[in-house]
């Protein structure tokens, strides 16, 4: 299995009912176009549609770190990237970058997801097909280097006076 590195999703436009009264991407919808890279990359996990039909196992999202960088209008296309940063037998962490086609970077997310099993749902152990291919991609991350906006948190420094 080739597995690309970082793993970058199809183009995707920007649909008319996300644009919001500010003439731009509404906030919610950049989670909507990570989520849709998201799926393609569990796709090549073995993690698609079919496996959540056929097996009743799915991912869950348990957090999610956004930063909003640079603006998205209607007229825009973008890709949007999934690097597998870390995993154990049952959560993944990601992060993603969306960039507009002509290559500048419009937001960052990092997440942490769940494995579950939805007869539960609870929480479950990744089944061994299923890790191997979310081994073998993280394997090929690996060589990524750490990006500078990963593991970041949110707080405001006092300012001293």
């Amino acid at each position: 299995m080739s597995i690309p590195t970082p793993f970058v999703s199809r183009a995707m436009g920007i649909e008319d009912d996300w644009i919001d009264y500010n003439g731009h991407l509404n906030m919610a919808y950049y989670n909507v176009l990570f989520d849709r890279c998201s799926d393609e990359a569990f796709e090549t996990m073995g993690m698609g549609l079919d496996y959540v039909k056929q097996r009743r196992l799915t991912i869950y999202t348990a957090e999610v770190h956004v930063c909003y960088v640079r603006e998205l209008h209607l007229d825009h296309k973008v890709n949007v990237s999934f690097q597998l940063l870390d995993h154990d037998e049952k959560r993944l962490r990601a992060y993603q970058e969306i960039r507009h086609v002509d290559g500048w970077l419009a937001a960052t997310s990092e997440s942490l997801s769940l494995h579950v099993d939805m007869s539960g749902p609870k929480v479950a152990p990744f089944p061994a097909d299923v890790l191997t291919k979310i081994e073998a991609m993280r394997a090929a991350h690996a060589a990524l280097p750490m990006p500078e906006r990963a593991g970041r948190s949110i707080g405001i420094k006092a300012r001293r006076v």
